[in-house]
């Protein structure tokens, strides 16, 4: 018989092979994702270069949005009609006559249009044109309020139901929802009110009997679905309106939504076939810029309020905060150095965030400091910049908040400062929800990405294909005129793996920042490792180096829950396994100050093994030594704006490189 300690050998051995095959599957299964998805999105594009799908089309009925862009329904007049005398409009913007065609005609319909591409108009446009009243569902009261004002400014009538809405007023909408001649053309709800209440589906009930429920509206169409960024759990119980009313015509609304969330949405609301027009994510107009976030909050706002004053001087714009804290704090320094700024976060007070919404859009305010509630529905056409204070949660999120920068169609600038730590603040406050971390993640590599055009990396999200040539060189990374180097960074990953395993024997958890002060021999000196010499590059290139490996899944997070808070710890990842193969190089990739040329992804540093060609950067996205006396510049891509030279390379200053 083996002695037991043997046979404990021999089953860590096992499972160790276990685990190496499983991750081996995984990569696999990954790899086969990826390339389903690029078949799709070249299948995609042979389908629009052959007329069968627009940037638009109905995959679903097999019609392409041709088909609907034309002026020959009976009822184009009426509708050409209102939309220059009720809406003050001469001309549709790009699938705005689709949707309406398809709408008034009774289709099912879902529509993915850019914020600020006029989704709104596409509900309201049929609504005004037809017998009944339309039923608007909508996620927020101040977005409904929103609509409802300039609706009314317009003419039209439109109510809104929620809690605060008085007796009177529920039983005067009530008695309009059963009239056929009645002038009430919207009525606008959020998902709560058809979830919870009986009374309000009972009338719906009536309406719909006597033939005046003409259509349903649901905006933010992605909430319905866990998989979207921002999923709203009463948003599920929408399912019940096509149950109950099969014949009514639906219209599904988002500016943000992959083709996963897309399908999700449609099986929850009983959509099973209908016309689905997806607008190009493209935003000609806005530039796309990612910075290092300066550490000393001093410099931080010093650099954003010559960024204003420079560029921006005079000129409309928000500045996006994680926390409601954050965006108070923000406002009063902007006021201190004499930036009109006004807070707007959801545990305001209503007057005071209707005044300072007011006055942003009357431009007594020029810059509205806000937390997310701030922006859906949001119309205000001239934001000349959206800066984000910290990254967001998910590109979806991303994607919308800086939507909202230029909506005239006139150069706008979307600035996002990306820091390290705010990766750690934001991974443990989505930590409990369904995809918060891997859609965290997307956002991470957006921000380290120094290579590729941020509308390739957007196209790539959205299920798009995107030429970067077709960028016109309005984002930092297609501005760069430096060449981009890779460093071999597996030594440092072998080094910080070392320190977090004597952590683990030491039973010490090592936060992110610790983790840092480890590896370059400061903080607890039990923590150093002997044979692990401190690296000497700049503490901003040791945090892209981790975030890379977290990303890479070198190194993963490991949460830990108190009474007060939830605690993100950095620990082995489980790919850490790969680096027992020494020939297994993990490369990254970033600016130098010397044009070069790039490494081609088949030659690197003495490699024979396995490879991981992924890119990270240097000191900074777009530079990052922020200095009081230094502004920073957008590249040459706008009018009288030069290009700006990186100050650091990606390896330090004597890392050798391979090039060709």
């Amino acid at each position: 018989l083996l002695f037991p300690a043997v046979l404990e050998e021999v089953l860590q051995s096992i499972d160790s092979e276990l685990q190496a095959l499983e991750l081996q599957i995984q990569e696999l299964v990954d790899k086969q994702q990826e390339l389903l998805q690029k078949k799709m999105r070249v299948r995609n594009l042979l389908k629009q270069s052959s007329g069968g799908v627009e940037a638009g089309g109905s995959k679903d009925t097999g019609t392409s949005a041709e088909e609907w862009n034309k002026t020959d329904f009976p009822w184009h007049e009426k509708v050409q009609t209102a939309l220059q005398s009720k809406f003050k409009l001469q001309k549709f913007r790009s699938l705005q006559l689709e949707t309406v065609n398809a709408a008034m005609a009774g289709k099912d319909v879902f529509l993915v249009m850019p914020t600020g591409g006029g989704k709104s108009l596409c509900y309201q446009l049929p609504a005004v044109c037809s017998d009944g009243f339309t039923l608007v569902v909508c996620p927020l009261i101040s977005l409904m309020e929103d609509q409802l004002m300039v609706l009314e400014q317009l003419g039209i009538s439109a109510a809104l139901l929620n809690a605060s809405s008085s007796k009177e007023h529920v039983k005067w909408v009530h008695m309009e929802m059963l009239k056929k001649n009645s002038q009430l053309k919207l009525i606008y709800v959020t998902p709560e009110k058809i979830a919870k209440s009986k009374m309000f589906m009972s009338k719906l009930e009536k309406a719909h009997q006597a033939g005046c429920l003409a259509r349903i509206a649901v905006d933010e169409v992605h909430c319905c679905s866990q998989w979207g960024h921002d999923f709203r759990p009463d948003y599920k119980s929408l399912g019940i309106l096509k149950r109950q009313f099969p014949n009514t015509p639906l219209i599904g609304l988002t500016a943000t939504a992959t083709n996963h969330v897309l399908k999700d949405a449609q099986n929850i609301l009983h959509v099973q076939k209908c016309i689905t027009f997806t607008a190009s994510f493209n935003r000609p107009n806005l530039y796309y810029e990612v910075r290092h976030k300066p550490s000393n909050n001093e410099d931080f706002i010093e650099d954003i309020v010559k960024t204003i004053n420079g560029r921006y001087k005079g000129l409309s714009g928000i500045v996006y905060c994680f926390s409601q804290k954050d965006s108070e704090q923000v406002t009063v320094s902007l006021q201190k150095l004499g930036i009109k700024a006004g807070t707007y976060h959801a545990n305001m007070d209503a007057k005071y965030k209707s005044r300072v919404h007011k006055g942003w859009a009357t431009n007594q305010i020029q810059v509205v400091v806000a937390t997310v509630a701030f922006g859906m529905g949001i119309d205000k056409p001239d934001v000349r910049f959206v800066i984000h204070h910290s990254m967001s949660k998910s590109m979806e999120n991303y994607y919308q908040e800086s939507g909202r920068a230029g909506r005239d169609d006139q150069k706008a600038d979307c600035i996002l400062y990306y820091g390290f730590g705010d990766i750690f603040r934001i991974s443990s406050m989505v930590v409990m929800e369904n995809v918060g971390q891997e859609k965290l993640y997307d956002m991470v590599s957006y921000c380290q990405n120094m290579n590729k055009c941020r509308r390739v990396l957007l196209a790539r999200h959205f299920d798009e294909m995107w030429d970067s040539a077709n960028c016109n060189r309005m984002c930092d990374n297609c501005c760069r005129e430096n060449g981009c180097e890779r460093m071999d960074v597996t030594g440092y990953c072998r080094d910080l793996i070392k320190i977090l395993e004597q952590a683990d024997r030491l039973s010490e958890k090592l936060t992110p920042l610790k983790l840092i002060d480890a590896w370059s021999g400061k903080g607890v000196s039990k923590l150093r490792v002997p044979d692990v010499t401190p690296p000497k590059h700049p503490r901003e290139e040791l945090e892209r180096i981790i975030a890379h490996l977290l990303l890479q899944q070198y190194l993963k997070e490991d949460f830990s829950f108190t009474a007060f808070a939830t605690i993100s710890y950095l620990k082995v990842g489980p790919k850490a396994w790969l680096l027992k193969n020494e020939g297994h190089v993990i490369t990254i990739e970033g600016i130098t100050k010397r044009n070069v040329f790039k490494v081609k992804p088949s030659q690197s540093s003495n490699s024979k093994g396995s490879r991981e060609n992924t890119q990270t950067g240097s000191k900074a996205v777009q530079d990052s030594g922020v200095k009081k006396s230094q502004e920073h510049k957008r590249p040459s891509c706008g009018p009288n704006l030069k290009a700006k030279k990186p100050k650091l390379q990606a390896g330090g200053n004597d890392q050798a490189v391979v090039i060709d």
